[in-house]
C-alpha cells in the first residue's frame, strides 16, 4: 500500500483534505471509505491503482490533477496513460490533462488542428511531440515550425545580423520545445539537413508544404491575410497544427487572424479546433489561478 498511500501517508493526507466529509480507514492491504463523497474516492483509489500497475509513479502533482480529474468525472487513467513520445534523456512526454488528451487525439484524427488556450496548456509542446513522433514513424519527411516575427515588427532594422540572425530569438520557443523531444546531437542533424526547418512565417509565401508536419505557433499573431496565405501552403502528405491564444494578440490594429475563424473553417471534414483553458495549465500552481483569474475577469466584462 506504500506507493498508493506516499511516504508517512502524504498522499493519503491529500485525499482526506480533498474529500472532507468522506471517512477513509485503511486496514493492512483494504481501504474502507464511508460518507457523501465514498463512491469518488473509491473511483479515485481504482484510478490510482490502474497508474501504478501501468509503471506510473504516484507523487502529490499527479495526485492533485487525479483529483481534479475525478471531481470533474473524467477517467485519469485514459490520459495518463497515453504516450505520444519517448524524448530527450529516455523522457516519456505524456498528456496531463484531459483537455491535453483530446488535444493529442485532434492531431492524430485530422489534417489540421488548431489548438487554443493560455501560455503553459502545452500547445506548442505536444504539437512538437507530435510532429517528431510522426517523422520517426516515418509518416511525413519533414518537421516545418513557423510563427510570425509580429514582437520584431518595425524594429527589425535596428537589430544586429542577418533577418534569421534578427527573427531568431522569436523562434527560440520552438527550438527549446525541439531538444526536449530530441538530444542536441539529433536536433543540430536534422536542422543542418533541413528535416527540420525552424523559420519565420514569411518565409512560407510561394510554397508547396507536402509530406510535411507543419506547426504555425502564436497564430494569434497573424493577419487575416497571412492565415489565408499559410492555410492554403499545405500539400499533400502533410499535417498542421496551429496553436494561439487569442486574449493576447499583438498584431497591429489588433486584426489577427485567429479570430472569428472556427465559424468560417468549423464545418470541415478533416479540421478540428481544441479549446484549452486554465484546468490545461501544467506549470506552477499559480499560473492556473492566474490564468483562471484572468478568465472570469473577461467574462464579467462581457456581461457588463
Amino acid at each position: 500500500m506504500g506507493p498508493l498511500l506516499g511516504e508517512r501517508d502524504e498522499l493519503l493526507r491529500m485525499v482526506e483534505a480533498s474529500f472532507p466529509v468522506t471517512s477513509i480507514h485503511v486496514r493492512g492491504n483494504e481501504v474502507g471509505i464511508d460518507g457523501d463523497d465514498a463512491e469518488r474516492v473509491g473511483r479515485l483509489f481504482g484510478e490510482l491503482v490502474t497508474l501504478l500497475q501501468a509503471g506510473q509513479q504516484v507523487d502529490p502533482p499527479l495526485l492533485a490533477r487525479t483529483i481534479e480529474m475525478v471531481k470533474a468525472d473524467e477517467r485519469p487513467s485514459d490520459v495518463f496513460t497515453t504516450e505520444v513520445l519517448k524524448g530527450a534523456k529516455g523522457r516519456r512526454v505524456r498528456p496531463k490533462t484531459a483537455g491535453q488528451k483530446r488535444y493529442v487525439d485532434a492531431i492524430a484524427e485530422n489534417i489540421i488542428t488548431f489548438g487554443l488556450g493560455p501560455a503553459g496548456t502545452g500547445k506548442s509542446w505536444l504539437a512538437v511531440a507530435m510532429a517528431v513522433q510522426a517523422l520517426q514513424a516515418k509518416e511525413v519527411d519533414r518537421i516545418i515550425l513557423t510563427r510570425p516575427a509580429v514582437e520584431a515588427g518595425e524594429r527589425l532594422g535596428f537589430l544586429p545580423g542577418d533577418l534569421m540572425a534578427k527573427v531568431d530569438p522569436y523562434l527560440r520557443p520552438l527550438y527549446d520545445a525541439l531538444h526536449d523531444m530530441v538530444d542536441i546531437e539529433t536536433a543540430a542533424r536534422f536542422l543542418e539537413r533541413g528535416t527540420v526547418e525552424v523559420a519565420p512565417l514569411a518565409f512560407m509565401r510561394g510554397r508547396t508544404l507536402n509530406n510535411s508536419f507543419i506547426i504555425l505557433d502564436e497564430a494569434q499573431n497573424t493577419s487575416p491575410e497571412q492565415m489565408k496565405m499559410f492555410l492554403t501552403r499545405i500539400g499533400f502528405g502533410s499535417k498542421v497544427v496551429v496553436t494561439g491564444d487569442t486574449t493576447q494578440v499583438d498584431v497591429p490594429g489588433g486584426r489577427s487572424g485567429l479570430g472569428g475563424l472556427e465559424p468560417v473553417l468549423g464545418g470541415i471534414d478533416g479540421l478540428a479546433f481544441v479549446k484549452l483553458t486554465g484546468r490545461d495549465v501544467v506549470r506552477h500552481r499559480i499560473v492556473s489561478d492566474i490564468v483562471d483569474a484572468y478568465e472570469r475577469d473577461s467574462a464579467a466584462k462581457g456581461q457588463r
